[in-house]
This record gives structure tokens, C-alpha cells and sequence, in this order.
């Protein structure tokens, strides 16, 4: 049974994602699992960083505001989606819908600049190993933190605003399991070209123009590697910077397909799809490439492990 928005003009409905799909059922629980694996991975991957005290340093406390930034990007949407599938409850209010917009998109640009910013780290670390300590001294990390929800909040306020602000047509129903910006202007009733274009553009300022920088940055630290003379440097060095190449693609990948492609309103099942793999296993997959491939993080793991059991 779907739910309806009768009880206000307002509201929205939520389709869901491919309603004809047999197995639907199966692929909601599935998700429900991996949205708990992503939590309690996440949520472990910030309480080691907390505290072991040898985790204590730049690199891992912008990672774990990346954890952060992966559990309120999913918390915000798989719960609500569960909840209406289940129930059969699929309405949202236009408060509550607008709401989802803005911190999604929030959190979804703050990670982008965060990864910048981690990226910037990498390079001073392997490139300029001597004035690491000095320029990226833990102060920094907040200013970073910091410009990195502000500038993710700032944009997403004014197309959040933007969005909302368009005439609706009824019966008011997003082809999406969340309110998704693109998705809501699939059902606006007026010319949107212009509103369109102006995504295009700023999509190109904050996914095009970061992930650039990072580029640049990972050509300069790999020729960097190449000439280290010590064989445990230069896999210690690639270790790290590969598991920070496979967050890049996976935060970059989706996200640039999605809005940076003119048009993409008219493709909701692969925009489903895409947000589906961002939502859900980018959050569960970022803490993996970390953890699975970095010593210190498995050994302050190893000693939460040990402190945990019960002495005989």
C-alpha cells in the first residue's frame, strides 16, 4: 500500500527505487544490513582515532571527519527510506523533504572539500616530509574541517532554496527513495534549462576543480615515490595514497556522472543507482580502504580488542 499526501497539499510522495522489481524486499534488507555494517564501521573507525593516542595526527583526524561525514550522509536517508518502504508510509512533508536536500547535499560537498584537503596532506607529507610538522600542524586540521562543512552547507543552502522555490506539478511524486535535488526537478512544472545549466557549472567548481587539484597532486607525489631510495618508504608511501585514490573514486565517480551530465533528470533509475552505490557502499567501503591496508590502524584495533576482553 502506498501512502499518500493527502493530509497536505505540500507534501511529497517517495516512489522508491525500481517498484517492479521482483525482489525488492531482499534488496531493502540488504541494504539495511550493509547500512549497519557502514555504521558500526564507521562508528569504530572514529572511536580508534579517539582513543589511541598514536592516531592522534592530522592525517586521521581529517579521516575521521570523513567517517562522520559518511554516517550523516547515510543516517539521513537509508532509515527514512526503510521506514517508508516497510510501513507503506512513502509521504514527506515539504519541511522534512527540503531538510533532506540540504544535508545531503551538504555533507555529499563538505566530503568532496575534505578530500581535497586530505589529498593537500598526502602531498606535503611525501613531497615535503621536513616541514610536514609545520604545515600541517594540528591547529590546521580545524580551519580545514571547519572551511569544509561551511563551504559543503553554503552551496547547498542556496540550491536547496532554489529547488523548493519551483512550482510542483501534482500529483507531487519523486521518482527517487529520497529527496534528491535532481529527482525534485524532474517534477517541476516550469522551464528549468537555465536552473540545469547553473548546476552544470557549479558542479564543475566543486567536483571538477578539486578533483583536478588531486590529480595534479597524485602525479607530483607518485614521481616523488619513484625516486625514494628506501624500498619500505616507497611501499609504506603507495599503500597509503592507493587506499586515498579509491575513497577519491568513489566520492568523484558517482557524483560527476551525476551532476555534471546535462540532463540527468531524465535518467532517474541510473540516477537511483548511483546514489544507491554513494549512499550506501562508498560510507561502508571508505573505512575498509583505510583500516585493511594501514598497520596502525589494525593495531590500535588489535589493542581495543585486548583491553576489551575480560582479564582471568
Amino acid at each position: 500500500m502506498r501512502g499518500g499526501n493527502e493530509t497536505d497539499p505540500t507534501n511529497f510522495t517517495l516512489l522508491g527505487f525500481f517498484p517492479e522489481f521482483r525482489y525488492i524486499t531482499a534488496v531493502v534488507s540488504s541494504i539495511l544490513l550493509i547500512y549497519t555494517a557502514a555504521f558500526t564501521s564507521n562508528t569504530l573507525l572514529i572511536v580508534l582515532i579517539w582513543l589511541d593516542s598514536r592516531l592522534h595526527t592530522p592525517m586521521y583526524s581529517l579521516l575521521s571527519q570523513l567517517s562522520l561525514m559518511d554516517l550523516t550522509l547515510t543516517s539521513s536517508i537509508i532509515p527514512k527510506m526503510a521506514v517508508s518502504f516497510f510501513s507503506g508510509w512513502q509521504s514527506i512533508s515539504f519541511l522534512a523533504c527540503g531538510t533532506q536536500i540540504f544535508f545531503s547535499l551538504t555533507v555529499a560537498l563538505a566530503e568532496c572539500i575534505l578530500i581535497t584537503f586530505m589529498c593537500f596532506d598526502r602531498y606535503v607529507a611525501i613531497c615535503n616530509p621536513l616541514r610536514y610538522p609545520v604545515v600541517i600542524s594540528p591547529g590546521v586540521c580545524l580551519p580545514m574541517t571547519a572551511v569544509s562543512w561551511a563551504g559543503g552547507a553554503l552551496t547547498s543552502f542556496g540550491h536547496t532554496a532554489f529547488t523548493l522555490r519551483f512550482h510542483i506539478c501534482s500529483p507531487r511524486e519523486i521518482p527517487h527513495f529520497f529527496c534528491e535535488g535532481v529527482a525534485v526537478l524532474r517534477i517541476v512544472c516550469e522551464d528549468i534549462l537555465a536552473y540545469e545549466k547553473a548546476v552544470v557549472v557549479t558542479s564543475i567548481l566543486v567536483l571538477l576543480s578539486p578533483f583536478s587539484l588531486i590529480v595534479s597532486s597524485y602525479v607530483l607525489i607518485f614521481l616523488a615515490v619513484l625516486r625514494m631510495n628506501s624500498p619500505e618508504g616507497r611501499n609504506k608511501a603507495l599503500a597509503t595514497c592507493s587506499s586515498h585514490l579509491c575513497v577519491v573514486g568513489l566520492y568523484f565517480g558517482p557524483g560527476m556522472f551525476i551532476y555534471m551530465r546535462p540532463g540527468s533528470a531524465k535518467t532517474p533509475k541510473l540516477n537511483q543507482g548511483l546514489f544507491l552505490f554513494g549512499t550506501v557502499l562508498t560510507p561502508l567501503l571508505n573505512p575498509l580502504a583505510y583500516s585493511l591496508r594501514n598497520k596502525e590502524v589494525l593495531s590500535a584495533l588489535k589493542k581495543l580488542m585486548g583491553e576489551c576482553q575480560p582479564s582471568r
